[in-house]
């Protein structure tokens, strides 16, 4: 069987001895910050162009900036409260002082999610800026942060696929003697750069910035197709696999059939985002007159 040798590359982009302590700069830390630093200029980008917009855009590029901090704050506190609360309540309600050990892992896209819209949310009603415009140029950025994410999981190889006798198969240093789906690489491709694409499609030659919410919805439903179709290939977390549940699904119906936790949190941003389409199309956030630009 044809299999593809996992590369050699070490999880940390290097490291330095402090006396007896060690610092580490890894991929996962630099995806994040990639991807913050990435997404921040390209939100600015959008807001730098007015045309793009029902009226003014909803806020300055110097005004991006300042949101990042809110989002990193919301995306970090999100991230890991939702694993905490939707993979391992009972754990963490046992040993509650391992809630804020991040460097341990444990991260939830879904509590991200939400953190980053708490995030949005404060900072707009705070300076008084249209909350699903920001919410908008937000999500056109938000595919840049997961491409990366998902490289960075591979290179770690961790959240690695179920095994497989396609040609591309992967053998994970981790993983076993089998080969197993690069899973990591599908969501990359999927959550990252197709819905990335799409997206900027959407905002920059259809017009649809000029819909306050529709690109939030688009996400909304391109982010959950993508990752209830890459669930069928990745494999769960073990914590959450028993006898006789091997694939770790959340709802089971039978051996092998059922819906993973990922898929459960998935379903309601899918029927989420159809909604809030329906309703940005419908102009429920786009009555009054367009946003004035303000003066320098």
């Amino acid at each position: 069987m044809f299999a593809i040798p996992f590369p050699n590359i070490d999880p940390a982009i290097f490291s330095l001895e402090l006396g007896s302590f060690t610092f580490s700069l890894r991929w996962y830390a630099l995806a994040y910050i990639a991807g913050l630093i990435l997404g921040w200029r390209y939100v600015a980008r959008l807001a730098a162009r007015p045309a793009l917009w029902r009226g003014a855009p909803p806020m300055s590029p110097a005004e991006v900036e300042e949101l990042l901090t809110w989002m990193v704050v919301g995306v970090i506190a999100g991230g890991r409260l939702g694993f905490v609360i939707f993979y391992q309540p009972a754990y963490y309600l046992a040993n509650p002082a391992e809630i804020p050990a991040i460097w341990n892992g444990g991260m939830s896209f879904h509590g991200g999610f939400l953190g980053v819209i708490a995030g949005v949310w404060l900072w707009a009603r705070a300076k008084g800026r249209p909350v699903m415009e920001v919410g908008d140029a937000v999500a056109c950025a938000a595919p840049i942060g997961l491409l990366l994410g998902r490289i960075a999981n591979f290179i770690n190889a961790e959240l690695w696929g179920r095994t497989t006798d396609a040609p591309w198969g992967v053998i994970f240093p981790n993983g076993g003697p089998e080969p197993r789906h690069p899973s990591q690489i599908y969501e990359a491709g999927l959550e990252g750069a197709v819905l990335f694409l799409v997206m900027w499609w959407l905002a920059t030659r259809a017009g649809w910035l000029k819909r306050p919410g529709a690109l939030i919805g688009v996400f909304l439903v391109g982010y959950g197709l993508a990752r209830s179709v890459v669930e069928l290939f990745r494999q769960p977390d073990r914590f959450l696999q028993s006898e006789g549940n091997p694939l770790g699904l959340a709802w089971q119906w039978g051996p092998e059939a059922g819906l993973t936790m990922g898929q459960i949190l998935s379903i309601p941003m899918i029927l989420a985002g159809v909604a809030v389409i329906v309703a940005a199309r419908r102009g429920a956030w786009a009555r009054g007159a367009p946003r004035e630009a303000e003066a320098e």
